[in-house]
């Protein structure tokens, strides 16, 4: 069994996905690095830096499963170097002295960064897949949600009315910027090296430029203007990015935790015949799959934390700094994983709970309401004044343990403002969300008009 939460058989799947987990694994890591040993060959027999049919070779053993992992293994052991021992092997696969000509002119970190390029991509390939159903089912939310009163909290405490379907097309926009993002950064973020050494091309000849374009071309990649070894900034806007998109869903998965407590109990996540909440309270049913989203987004944050670091390389290369990126890329592609599919599974079939909803509006007895009572008081006694008297108003009432209705109307200048029926109309919750369902709407129609859904 596997010693990291990310490969031990009982706790892998709540640490991540086997799809991303395919993604980012040795087999997945090597294919990428010969992919990219192919590409170059290829355009190198093209251009006649080696021989087109050493070339042909090279790519045609250029496989995962054309390769003697045995013989890397022993390499791997000697050398102490990640990539080497993958070469070799591959010029031990090659027939025909087309070994000669593998890695012709690259360095390790050509190899490994362009192949770490290809894992990226695939990666976000993944993860904006996931990312467009959540927004999917927030935009069903949304809709389905336009008009269900509920009550607005801030700063933890009830605020006024708003509707479950603002709160969800807030965070439905919010995923629409991210897939914005996503779209931005692949030109700067997918992106080949071809450069050797030092970045310089020295060993490619003239046709150097040519060579790099190309190759990238094949691996459908961008080519940048100058090497980016020692500058990061395309692997720090990735992992920005995601973190970015972390840092929603960490605040979506928390505020349906808070929705979920039986105090508010105004959600619940879907929860299966069979699923077992505790193993000594039969009667929970725990919201442990939004849980599991939250607990792997709060640890995502310290690899986003790191990401400034990988900026900071000295001279052409610094392998200290460089090296850092082999854990901290893979692993926030990993954890986001599992948190959008945590999160797909909630949002699926998200219980709303109407009822509850309905009763937390009139929780605090009409004082919610205050803001309403004041402005509608404003036009026959001014801003100022009415604020002074609902304020005295709602103060009594609440030292006194008085229903709000009955502490606004034993207020002589209130009383004297405002009719009993006109105050029953202001003191209704449901009829307080101002313009709620029309900004549903607009948020809905912008995600819709960009293509996204």
């Amino acid at each position: 069994m596997g010693t990291s939460v990310f490969d031990s058989e009982l706790l892998k799947n709540a640490w991540s996905t086997q799809e991303m987990r395919d993604v980012f694994g040795d087999r997945a890591r090597m294919q990428a690095w010969l992919d990219v040993e192919a590409a170059l060959a290829l355009v190198q027999g093209d251009l006649g830096m080696i021989p087109a049919e050493a070339a042909r070779e090279i790519a045609a053993k250029s496989q995962y499963d054309a390769i003697d992992k045995d013989l890397v293994l022993h390499h791997l052991k000697i050398t102490k170097h990640p990539l080497v021992p993958t070469v070799r092997a591959l010029e031990h696969a090659c027939e025909n002295g087309a070994g000669e000509f593998v890695h012709f002119g690259v360095t390790t970190q050509d190899i490994m960064d362009t192949g770490l390029i290809l894992q990226l991509r695939t990666a976000t390939q993944i993860l904006r897949r996931d990312l467009e159903t959540i927004a999917g089912d927030l935009l069903r939310l949304s809709e389905e949600h336009r008009n269900t009163p509920m009550m607005g909290r801030t700063l933890s405490l009830q605020a006024i009315p708003i509707t479950f379907g603002f709160k969800t097309a807030i965070w439905l926009a919010e995923i629409g910027r991210h897939l914005e993002r996503l779209d931005d950064m692949e030109k700067r973020v997918f992106v080949g090296s071809i450069v050797g050494a030092v970045g310089t091309k020295a060993s490619f000849g003239p046709k150097a430029d040519e060579m790099e374009k190309a190759v990238n071309d094949r691996l459908g990649l961008g080519t940048p203007d100058i090497s980016w070894q020692a500058a990061r900034d395309g692997l720090f806007e990735f992992g920005s990015v995601m973190g970015g998109i972390n840092a929603t869903l960490n605040k979506i998965g928390n505020q349906l935790l808070l929705l979920a407590h039986n105090e508010i109990d105004e959600i619940a996540e879907p929860f299966g015949k069979g699923q077992v909440g505790s193993s000594t309270m039969p009667h929970k049913r725990n919201p442990a799959v939004t849980e599991n989203s939250v607990t792997v987004s709060n640890t995502l944050k310290s690899n986003i934390n790191m990401l400034s670091d990988i900026m900071r390389h000295e001279h052409e290369r610094d392998g200290a700094v460089w090296k850092m990126e082999w854990k901290i890329l893979p692993e926030i592609c990993l954890m986001l994983s599992v948190v959008t599919d945590n999160l797909k599974f909630v949002l699926a079939d998200l219980e709303v709970k109407k009822g509850s909803m309905d009763r937390n509006l009139n929780l605090l007895r009409g004082y919610a309401l205050a803001e309403r009572v004041m402005f509608a008081l404003s036009d026959k006694m001014g801003k100022q004044t009415a604020h002074e008297e609902v304020y005295d108003a709602a103060m009594h009432g609440i030292e006194t343990d008085i229903d709000f209705r009955e502490a606004l109307l034993a207020n002589d200048k209130i009383r004297a403002a405002v009719g009993e029926t006109e105050l029953d109309a202001l003191l209704d919750p449901t009829t307080y969300v101002g313009d709620a369902p029309n900004l549903v709407d607009r948020a809905v129609h912008s995600v819709r008009s960009k293509g996204r859904l």
